[in-house]
């Protein structure tokens, strides 16, 4: 079966295609998708969690430890507000960005955002072994991750200017349709 596609209304003004943000929920692929799209577009990726980690010099594990999830949010809100101005960019925010009306606002109107939209059955399989996330370090990590989902799609939703599902697809074919509607 052919993976399923969903256009929002509202397509992106052409100019700010240069700038391509990936958002969605941890494990969704936004990392592995936006290095491979980086690499078809020429330009440069980025990942906003990782280079809070690389500016800090701790995990984002930590930084949740010390300073809670509020103070990691005003860390990710002042680095999404720098990224989003470079040009020629791939970039992967981290999935809670959504949070944040800035962040939103910073996304939707600095370039061309996707929602990779992932079922909460192969998030928990993609995120099952992974120990560097702060938010599922639960008794129950599905259902965190079912919690996540449900409060944070309507946000993922309302700043994409296209939904790709990465269920199914592999990321050559999530990619290959970003890059498709781009064109």
């Amino acid at each position: 079966m052919a993976p399923a596609f969903f256009f929002p209304a509202v397509a992106a003004p052409v100019s700010e295609t240069s700038r391509i943000f990936l958002v969605g929920p941890m494990g969704s692929g936004k990392s592995t998708i936006g290095q491979h799209l980086a690499r078809a577009r020429q330009c440069r990726f980025m990942d906003s969690d990782q280079e809070i980690e690389r500016r800090t010099g701790v995990k984002i594990a930590l930084i949740f430890e010390i300073e809670g999830e509020d103070g990691f949010r005003d860390r990710e809100a002042r680095i999404i507000d720098e990224l989003t101005r470079h040009d020629e960019i791939v970039l992967a925010t981290g999935g809670g960005a959504v949070l944040r009306a800035e962040n939103r606002r910073c996304l939707r109107e600095r370039g061309y955002v996707v929602y990779l939209k992932t079922a909460v059955e192969k998030l928990v399989e993609r995120t099952r072994f992974d120990n560097n996330r702060p938010l599922l370090r639960t008794a129950d990590p599905a259902t965190t991750l079912q919690h996540i989902v449900t409060t944070r799609e309507p946000l993922y939703e309302e700043v994409a200017h296209l939904v790709v599902d990465t269920g199914k697809a592999s990321v050559k074919q999530v990619v290959k349709r970003i890059m498709s509607s781009i064109a």
